[in-house]
């Protein structure tokens, strides 16, 4: 069903980098939550207001905030849209990050009211009527929203859309809860014990986790994420496979919106080939980046020493020692001013967010020492930075 509405409605489905293609798949994505969601809610209102249960009602009317949700969100797709202008030179596609937030504030209002409704009932319960009906159509409904949490799935990992990942989790949030709301008509039926209220309970305090996940997962690309371990390893080994760049660092991404990223990285070059030379390489990457990349990329030259054998030994020495004392830790732009009575070793050292002040002066203190016990001239320089890319917990 997924490839067929793909196929039918996605012109040019295979082209995910164009922004004119990932509009599409969130048009159809919410069209599709729009539609089925309206029906689910009609479905429940219906049933529960019959069987007098508040659980039913609110999930019946955690359907219609999905459904205004989706209408939000197809609102907010057609806006991120928009081409770059004069006031937004990176576009407007932050506005789907946005229209995200929205939705999960909808969720957690939702949430929150039939938390209230619950409690209620159960200070003053209702008395439940069973019918097979009811059941039965609420299994129906599980299946819906099982289906259109794997169809925002696919369609999300496709073109790699969050929002799309979140909605795909609240549905299935929406299938626990509705699962829970036929328990209790179930338990009801076969033990007269009228747990409504408690499961409405639990039903609310699913919706507004859904909804505190939502804003967390939009809120990332917001606020400014560590670069993901896949898109470094991707936009890295692009620069380093061209003739004249010797290593790269200090990648940074910042994200406009979906597949609307501009970055900047530090390209290592030969210190004996002409500036000229370099640049010109340089100018080129950056241009293939953006066609072969969708990206938006200033380099940064650094010139490296690459023929000097004392100088590559020595870093090659620092490198080894540094990976005996502390494998997450690595060295950059590493330099060597060279005399009789002392060495200068200069560069920059990279370390985990998470290494706090008194680890990064143990590690200066470390380093320090097991370099002087190779040479006592040796006197280090030593710069420390955070790492920009997430790790693989993290990522």
């Amino acid at each position: 069903m997924t490839e067929f509405l793909v196929r039918h409605f996605v012109k040019d489905y295979k082209a995910v980098e164009k922004v004119s293609v990932r509009t599409a798949y969130g048009v159809l994505a919410s069209v599709t939550g729009i539609f089925c969601n309206v029906l689910l809610f009609a479905v429940k209102w219906a049933v529960g207001f019959l069987v007098h249960s508040i659980s039913v009602m609110a999930d019946a009317f955690n359907n219609l905030s999905d459904a205004g949700s989706s209408i939000i969100g197809l609102v907010g797709v057609k806006m991120a849209e928009k081409p770059a202008d004069e006031e937004h030179p990176f576009g407007h596609g932050r506005i789907e990050y946005i229209t995200a937030l929205i939705v999960a504030f909808l969720v957690l209002q939702v949430g929150f009211t039939f938390f209230k409704d619950a409690v209620g009932k159960i200070r003053e319960p209702e008395m439940i009527r069973f019918r097979v009906v009811s059941v039965v159509i609420l299994i129906l409904s599980v299946g819906v929203k099982l289906w259109l949490g794997m169809f925002n799935k696919k369609l999300g990992r496709r073109i790699n859309s969050k929002v799309m990942m979140a909605t795909a989790t609240d549905a299935i949030g929406d299938v626990v809860t509705t699962t829970a709301t036929i328990a209790s008509i179930l338990f009801f039926r076969f033990t007269g014990i009228n747990i409504d209220g408690f499961v409405g309970i639990g039903v609310s305090l699913a919706v507004m986790w859904a909804g505190i996940g939502i804003a967390r997962d939009t809120l990332e690309p917001l606020i400014g994420q560590a670069v993901d371990p896949q898109v470094y390893e991707r936009i890295t080994e692009f620069i380093e496979g061209y003739e004249g760049i010797e290593g790269t660092h200090d990648l940074i991404v910042h994200n406009y919106g979906p597949g609307r990223s501009m970055a900047s990285i530090h390209a290592e070059v030969p210190n004996d080939v002409e500036i000229e030379v370099s640049h010109e390489i340089i100018d080129k990457i950056e241009r293939e980046a953006m066609r072969e990349l969708g990206l938006f990329l200033v380099i940064h030259m650094d010139p490296v020493e690459t023929k000097d054998q004392r100088v590559l030994d020595v870093k090659e020495h620092v490198t080894d020692v540094l990976r005996m004392i502390d494998d997450a830790v690595s060295i950059h732009d590493f330099r060597m001013v060279d005399g009789k009575e002392q060495i200068n070793l200069i560069f920059d050292m990279v370390i985990p967010h998470e290494y706090g002040r008194e680890r990064q002066l143990e590690l200066k203190k470390q380093l320090r020492s097991k370099l002087e016990e190779t040479d006592p001239r040796y006197r280090c320089v030593i710069t420390v930075e955070g790492s920009y890319v997430a790790s693989a917990k993290e990522s």
